[in-house]
């Protein structure tokens, strides 16, 4: 893989690039790409999307939107310190005019993004839809499906939707949100198809990236971008050097914020952010400003801080260590893996799940989820298809009206109309979700 080639200007759904010297916008090249996901209607749903606990409305807690907030905010210094040091090892980047902001802003757009396609309900909500087609009643439709569009729905997944939701065209707007190809590479953390399903090491082999929908869409993307082929029988690749530092963003946060949430919740005792914050923070800590502050949160928010502060530059770290390796596609590793402070991140995962995310709280709001978009899913599917089959009854075609037109497209193919369906489930925020559950129930 080659920095210039990656570092792809061009917008997806243009037909010509656009040279960089020639740029009309006023805004910078790729932070464009950051305002076209802020003020896109997917992200603006998730201020109503589950980040860990289902419906809360606590004030504490974080959301999808803040969350991929300060994701982005992570990414962009990560993606600037990255940028930089990669600047100083490849100087004809700079006499092509690359600068660290560049590397910042393809880094922090793609945090934006990251959970654009998630489901309500947390990760329960992406189970949820495929648990719908592998155990639920949507079973009946595995043998009308090939295998790779079957395993689409059984293993619904977030960062595959999302990529759809980037990229697919519509009418007026060709290319999708018409994203730089640098961002989007840099979004597609599992750049291969559902199928086939591997034991493997390779963190970006852990899950897939695209629908079989948006196959055409990916292998554009991964061409454009020059990203090396990992299997010339299968759609696999690995990633853009830039995925590894977008996953490093999200884990550092997802890692230390839900932490902090379980601590400010009171699911989780203070003195258990010092006693694991601490070993993270310990190099930095100013012990006569944390001695003065006066409330749990603000000495929780001081440490938070800090313990950001040592993962981003252990981050960097990793990467340039291993720059060359990932460059050639032989770094199977997330970053965080490799710094120096995994066993303290595993540590307060561990306490997270225990205290957080296998809460009485979290499940119970969980299987509230479950139910929501099982019942959606089957009222739903059903009512698509019996339109497709002419044997529409009047509860499906109250039902249909409740499907906007986006979604409700007269196709031939099965696959499309569930994956519509699913598509429509997905974009709904956890109130409109229970709202049309309470709706549908009630009559």
């Amino acid at each position: 893989m080659h920095w210039n080639q990656l570092l792809s200007l061009k917008k997806h759904g243009d037909e010509h690039i656009r040279n960089r010297k020639d740029e009309k916008d006023s805004r910078v090249g790729f932070e464009v790409d950051y305002d076209r996901i802020i003020f896109s209607n997917p992200f603006r749903s998730l201020q109503d999307k589950t980040q860990v606990i289902p419906l809360s409305k606590t004030d504490f807690v974080h959301t999808r939107l803040t969350h991929s907030l300060e994701v982005s905010v992570v990414g962009r210094s990560l993606g600037r310190l990255v940028g930089e040091q990669v600047l100083d090892k490849h100087e004809g980047l700079r006499e092509l005019g690359y600068t660290i902001n560049d590397f910042g802003a393809i880094v922090a757009a793609a945090c934006l993004a990251h959970d654009i396609g998630n489901p309500p309900f947390g990760h329960s909500g992406e189970k949820a839809i495929g648990d719908f087609f592998k155990n639920g009643l949507g079973e009946k439709y595995r043998l009308d499906l090939e295998p790779k569009q079957w395993q689409d729905l059984i293993d619904f997944e977030g960062n595959a939707n999302g990529f759809n939701v980037l990229t697919t065209s519509r009418p007026g707007a060709e290319g999708g949100l018409r994203i730089s190809y640098a961002t989007l590479g840099t979004f597609m953390k599992y750049p291969k198809e559902s199928l086939p399903k591997k034991p493997t090491l390779d963190v970006s082999d852990k899950k897939y990236g695209f629908f079989q929908s948006d196959k055409e869409a990916f292998l554009d993307v991964a061409n454009e971008l020059g990203l090396i082929s990992k299997n010339k029988e299968e759609i696999r690749y690995h990633r853009h050097p830039l995925a590894y530092v977008m996953e490093a963003a999200d884990d550092i946060c997802y890692t230390i914020i839900d932490f902090e949430d379980g601590i400010n919740l009171g699911w989780i005792p203070e003195e258990h952010a010092l006693e694991f914050l601490i070993k993270i923070v310990k190099d930095n800590i100013n012990s006569s400003k944390y001695a003065q502050l006066q409330t749990k949160g603000e000495r929780v928010s001081y440490l938070r801080a800090l313990a950001i502060g040592s993962l981003i530059n252990d981050a960097v770290r990793v990467f340039m260590d291993n720059e060359e390796a990932i460059m050639m596609g032989e770094f199977p590793f997330a970053l965080t893996e490799k710094c120096t402070y995994v066993a303290q991140m595993k540590d307060i995962i561990t306490i997270s799940i225990s205290n957080v995310y296998e809460s009485k709280e979290v499940i119970q709001k969980e299987v509230i989820g479950y139910q929501v978009i099982n019942t959606l899913l089957e009222k739903f599917t059903t009512a698509v298809n019996n339109q497709y089959n002419g044997e529409m009854s009047h509860f499906d075609d109250l039902i249909l009206k409740m499907l906007p037109e986006q979604y409700h497209i007269e196709t031939d193919s099965l696959y499309e109309r569930l994956m519509n369906v699913c598509k429509f489930v997905s974009m709904l925020t956890d109130g409109k979700a229970l709202e049309l559950y309470q709706s549908i129930k009630v009559a």
